[in-house]
């Protein structure tokens, strides 16, 4: 029995790290920013707030290389995780 409930807690505790925590980007903050994308730190998060400040609304995923500290592989790494206004992580991209 102990066996088992090792097994299930040790199960959980790894759904939960692998479940990837989404953020609007057209919404969050940079905090929020910054804690749910990869490889973002906060102040690129503040930059890519400042940038939608700025241009307005990200239409689209693939814009936000245009911000300083942003690359492909970087925007690659987060595309489950990023969402616009009201529809899915990794929508349209």
């Amino acid at each position: 029995m102990k066996k088992l409930i090792t097994l299930l807690f040790t199960s959980m505790l790894a759904f939960s790290v692998l479940a990837a925590e989404t953020v609007n980007i057209n919404t969050a903050s940079a905090a929020e920013i910054a804690e749910a994308l990869q490889g973002v730190g906060m102040g690129t998060a503040e930059k890519i707030v400042a940038y939608r400040e700025e241009n307005g609304t990200f239409s689209h995923i693939d814009e936000l290389v245009n911000v300083k500290g942003i690359g492909v592989k970087t925007l690659d790494k987060n595309r489950d995780r990023i969402m616009l206004d009201g529809a899915g992580p990794g929508a349209a991209n």
